[in-house]
């Protein structure tokens, strides 16, 4: 059972079912029967419906009037053209930190590196996610480039669902783990072609993933 304060409760039940859904607990075009939730989380439909309000706004749930609340089906055009922007804007970010970060920031990859490679010899695959998410953090921070981090953070927050998803494919972390060192060794040589073309390299790799996803699993997306 929940907290008992109304506002606690009602964040409590909208993080939960955000979380389901970003995890896929919660598929695609799957109905979110709020009965069994108020039943479950041990709370009454304030909360509840208060929730899918909120993930309603965030296009996360689709609500019909009259027949229910529905998790949304992932967008293929928001996706490509999502990663066609980070290939852009993190190509360029990878090459000027090939050119300008200093030794601390690159310690920091190669730190990160390594904790990326024993989320993936654990199979944990939450911890790698967010170590994925940090790994492309670490290449803005020390760069001080505040307002391409804002943009990027934009962008992810629209790909988590997706992105999660193409964690699943069996090897495809510790693929990312050696796309991630070639991008870091790039940045290491001070070379801003390599560590530019490692970046898009990366980026296109998560994008053929997805297009392998999207022929698989066609119910999980809309156009």
């Amino acid at each position: 059972m929940l907290e008992t304060a109304r506002g606690s409760k009602a964040e409590a039940v909208y993080g939960e079912l955000k979380e389901a859904i970003l995890s896929g607990a919660l598929e695609p075009g799957g109905s979110i029967d709020k009965a069994t939730l108020c039943e479950r989380l041990g709370v009454s439909r304030f909360p509840v419906s208060s929730a899918i309000s909120r993930l309603a706004f965030e296009q996360l749930v689709v609500v019909e009037p009259q027949h229910g609340s529905f998790v949304s089906r992932i967008s293929m055009a928001g996706v490509r053209e999502r990663i066609f922007i980070r290939r852009a804007l993190e190509g360029e970010i990878a090459a000027a930190a090939a050119q300008r970060m200093d030794a601390a920031g690159k310690e920091a990859l190669k730190a990160s590196i390594a904790e990326q490679q024993r989320a993936v010899d654990r199979g944990d695959r939450s911890r790698f996610y967010a170590l994925d998410v940090g790994f492309h953090r670490l290449l803005t921070a020390p760069l001080h480039l505040v307002h391409s981090d804002e943009i990027l953070d934009a962008l992810r927050s629209h790909l988590e669902r997706v992105r999660r998803m193409l964690m699943a494919p069996k090897g495809r972390m510790q693929m990312t783990v050696r796309e991630h060192e070639g991008v870091v060794l790039a940045i290491m040589r001070g070379d801003a072609l390599g560590a530019r073309a490692a970046m898009e390299h990366h980026l296109a790799q998560m994008m053929e993933t997805f297009e392998v996803l999207a022929r698989e699993k066609p119910d999980l997306f809309s156009p």
